[in-house]
């Protein structure tokens, strides 16, 4: 007889692995936390922009691509 594994409720498992560290954010130029969204890149957790952190004697946010912010959750229900 052949055992059926148990399911989980939301299919395969998903690690996340994010780190949490502060720094100055060049953009509104408060000291402030930035939460990893890759590797390299960091979002600050005050104006929402994304920067990359850089290590070369001493640990450097620069601006990637633009101040790109989250849109606000509210402008996805006004479409529908």
């Amino acid at each position: 007889m052949t055992e059926k594994k148990p399911t989980r409720p939301f299919g395969k498992t998903l690690e996340v692995n994010a780190q949490v560290v502060n720094g100055k954010c060049p953009f509104c130029t408060v000291e402030s936390i930035f939460v990893s969204v890759h590797k390299t890149i960091f979002r600050c957790i005050t104006c929402g922009s994304d920067v990359e952190q850089k290590i070369n004697g001493k640990i450097a946010y620069i601006p990637v691509g633009g101040n790109i912010v989250m849109e606000d959750a509210r402008d996805f229900n006004k479409n529908g």
